[in-house]
C-alpha cells in the first residue's frame, strides 16, 4: 500500500500518520513461498527532520506458516514489527552513514508499507522453525514424520567413515 508523502515533504512539513492495510498474502523467498494467514493493519508516522532527512515508524503485527526445519509441517510464526526507520532522500545508498537507513522503499511522494514491512520480515526472519523442541523430523529411508510414531524401516546405523568424528567428540567433551 503507497503512502503520500507530498504534506510532509512539502515547505509545510506536516506529519504524516495514516493506518493502511498490508497487502501481500505470500512471503516470497528462496525457500519457496510462505502464506501470510493473520494480519492487522500497518500504523505509519513520517514526520520531517532537517531538510530531506524523515523519520518513519511503523507497527504491525503478521503471523506466517513456516514449515519444520526437521519435520517440514507448518509452523504458525508471529511477526511484532515496531520499526524506525531515519532516512535522508537526499542521498544515495552508497553515500548512506552509520545513523542512516536505506530508502529504498520510498519512490518519489510515495512511500510503499508492504515493501518497508518486507525488509523488516526479512531482518528478524528465524534461523531455525521447529514445531517442538523435541521434534523427532523425518525418517531417512522412508520419509514418515516420526512425531507421528515409528516406522518399520531397519536402523541404517552410523556411517562408518564418521568413526573417527565420533571418537574425537567423546574423547574431548569441550570440543
Amino acid at each position: 500500500m503507497l503512502i503520500n508523502l507530498s504534506d510532509v515533504l512539502s515547505d509545510q512539513h506536516k506529519t504524516v500518520e495514516e493506518t493502511v492495510p498490508l497487502t501481500m498474502d505470500v512471503i516470497s523467498l528462496r525457500s519457496g513461498d510462505h502464506p501470510v494467514t493473520d494480519k492487522d493493519l500497518v500504523h505509519v508516522r513520517v514526520e520531517h527532520i532537517k531538510e530531506k532527512e524523515l523519520l518513519i515508524q511503523a507497527d504491525t503485527k503478521l503471523t506466517v506458516l513456516i514449515p519444520c526445519d526437521r519435520c517440514l509441517d507448518d509452523v504458525k510464526h508471529e511477526f511484532v514489527i515496531n520499526s524506525t526507520k531515519h532516512v535522508d532522500l537526499g542521498l544515495s545508498d552508497a553515500e548512506l552513514t552509520e545513523e542512516l537507513d536505506e530508502s529504498n522503499f520510498i519512490s518519489g511522494y510515495h512511500l510503499d508499507a508492504d515493501k518497508m514491512i518486507f525488509r523488516e520480515i526479512l531482518s528478524g526472519w528465524p534461523e531455525k522453525v521447529l514445531c517442538r523442541k523435541d521434534c523427532k523430523g523425518l525418517c531417512p529411508v522412508c520419509g514418515r514424520n516420526l512425531n507421528a510414531g515409528p516406522c518399520d524401516c531397519e536402523d541404517p546405523g552410523l556411517d562408518p567413515r564418521m568413526s573417527v568424528v565420533r571418537d574425537l567428540f567423546k574423547n574431548f567433551k569441550e570440543v
